[in-house]
């Protein structure tokens, strides 16, 4: 009952990370996952695969619970059992009983016969009051930390891609001349950053709760934010490094923490499987066609490889730990956002590119060409 009612109180009231290594959340989560992953492995990578894991998150904290009320209920059942003295009853009238005072019911059909034992009963019914208020109170905190955490996931959408990656956030903002605002967004991502540390590491259950859609996740923005500060750092021109340096920094102790916490190893680096050397020239390509500069010298994509074998290994452990794909640095062929998906989202997609580099002032179609555009849009409108 002690252990019992200790790891409920870590869990739920210890705002901190509980060192300790035999914990029954911990091994209930690890036995819990290792079955529930299994089981998702079965199925192929997608969004039915992603439904199921979804799904684990809530329903772990439910069990949990029923859990913690199943053990207290058999504790304090055993202990009023062992207090009845010669008018002991049978066991299982006791965990009856038990379990009628841990939820308040107090039918009175089965009393305590002792003064030890009515002691006892007193106390089952204040902790039971307590715990329930207690979990009552703990379910708004962790879904609002959900919320915060899954409103900067989504920002990612506009910016960077579905899924996010580096190369498409540093290019949408280069193409509307919007480079000088990066600063701004690596600060708040590195405040995301560090609330994320923070809320995961006392609350490492919101790690199971997976985004909306199947194609983003926590992990896959960290790794998108990392490797745009990586860039900003190896060779981006027109960006002062000190806020990329910073946003950096963070978010590897978040990957470096959330590792140590999972017990995720870091997996065997090799450098080619999210940025190969065709990958690197093709990063290039849409750096120029994006008009921005890029000046880290012939040994660039030496010295990016470097700084992503400071990362890159604990970011591929986490994912293969939680199952959480990582996007690469470059979108895919077929990929496109979420927002421009539904009704017309591909033709607002193209107006809205056009009228943001009417705006920045960039050479436009010809006149001829731009009212057939025009035409061609008021068309679609209409029928």
């Amino acid at each position: 009952m002690a252990v019992v009612l200790q790891d409920a109180f870590e869990v739920m009231l210890l705002p901190r990370r509980v060192a300790r290594r035999v914990r029954i959340s911990g091994t209930y989560f690890r036995l819990a996952w290792s079955g529930w992953s299994r089981l998702a492995l079965r199925i192929p990578q997608g969004p039915e695969r992603e439904a199921l894991l979804s799904h684990f998150g809530p329903l772990s904290m439910l069990a949990l619970f029923t859990l913690w009320a199943a053990a207290l209920i058999v504790g304090f059942g055993t202990l009023e059992w062992s207090l009845q003295g010669a008018a002991r009853s049978d066991w299982f009238e006791q965990l009856y009983m038990s379990g009628v005072t841990f939820f308040t019911l107090g039918y009175g059909d089965v009393v305590p016969k002792t003064p030890a034992a009515r002691i006892v009963a007193v106390s089952e019914a204040g902790t039971g009051i307590g715990l329930i208020a207690v979990v009552i109170g703990y379910l708004p905190v962790l879904y609002q930390f959900f919320s915060r955490r899954e409103a900067h996931v989504i920002q990612l959408d506009a910016r960077a891609g579905s899924p996010p990656t580096a190369v498409t956030m540093l290019c949408r903002h280069a193409e509307s001349e919007g480079l000088g605002n990066l600063d701004d967004l690596l600060r708040d991502w590195e405040v995301w950053a560090a609330e994320l540390l923070e809320s995961h590491l006392s609350y490492p259950m919101l790690a199971y709760y997976r985004s909306q859609h199947f194609n983003q996740s926590w992990l896959t923005a960290v790794g998108a934010v990392m490797d745009c500060c990586a860039l900003i750092l190896v060779g981006v021109k027109g960006i002062a490094p000190l806020q990329a340096r910073m946003t950096f920094g963070m978010a590897r102790q978040v990957v470096v923490e959330m590792a140590r916490s999972f017990g995720a190893e870091p997996s065997r680096y090799d450098g080619g499987d999210r940025l190969p050397s065709e990958a690197y020239a093709r990063m290039l390509a849409a750096f120029e066609k994006a008009g921005m500069g890029w000046d880290a010298g012939p040994d660039g994509e030496m010295t990016l490889l470097a700084l992503r074998a400071t990362y890159e290994p604990l970011l591929d452990g986490l994912s293969r730990h939680l199952l959480l794909p990582l996007a690469g640095w470059l979108p895919e062929e077929d990929a496109t956002d979420h927002s421009e998906r539904g009704h017309r989202g591909l033709l607002a997609r193209r107006m809205v590119e056009q009228l943001a580099e009417r705006a920045a002032g960039k050479p436009v179609p010809a006149r001829s060409t731009e009212r057939t555009i025009w035409r061609q849009i008021r068309r679609r409108l209409d029928g």
